[in-house]
């Protein structure tokens, strides 16, 4: 029997279609189960910091429907891969539930990945913009 694993676009793919349907099983059945993952920003951010586990990771993607409102605009502009490593560009725009102030989030994220797993996840965003929306 010969399993099929995906590639680095395939896997970084799937993410971006269960994502935009909300398929959260889905998306963490992408992620290894020993992960490196992390979100620099301000402490007033709640979705900065570092996770290493699939738990960590589902509360990560739970926090943005508490917090945020559906986004305004979702875009992924570019997709670049290199062997185990992919870089997607984007831009979206999300109002913040306690403050009522939205943000423009221009972003990158760079994914590594390993079997057809995430093994690797950084996201590089407008920090500044997103704690001035969440500031009171």
């Amino acid at each position: 029997m010969t399993t099929t694993v995906a590639t680095t676009r395939e896997t970084v793919d799937a993410f971006f279609a269960h994502f935009g349907a909300g398929d959260m099983p889905a998306v963490l059945g992408l992620f290894s189960d020993d992960v490196d993952f992390h979100v620099g920003g301000a402490d007033n951010v709640p979705w900065t910091g570092t996770r290493t586990t699939k738990d960590g990771i589902a509360a990560f993607f739970a926090v943005f429907g508490q917090v945020l409102t559906p986004a305004e605009e979702y875009e992924i502009h570019t997709t670049l891969v290199d062997g185990d490593h992919a870089v997607v560009i984007g831009h979206n725009r999300f109002g913040v539930r306690t403050t009522g102030k939205s943000f423009t989030n221009h972003f990158a994220l760079h994914f590594t990945v390993t079997a057809g797993k995430i093994t690797a996840y950084r996201m590089y965003e407008d920090s500044h913009a997103i704690s001035e929306a969440f500031a009171g």
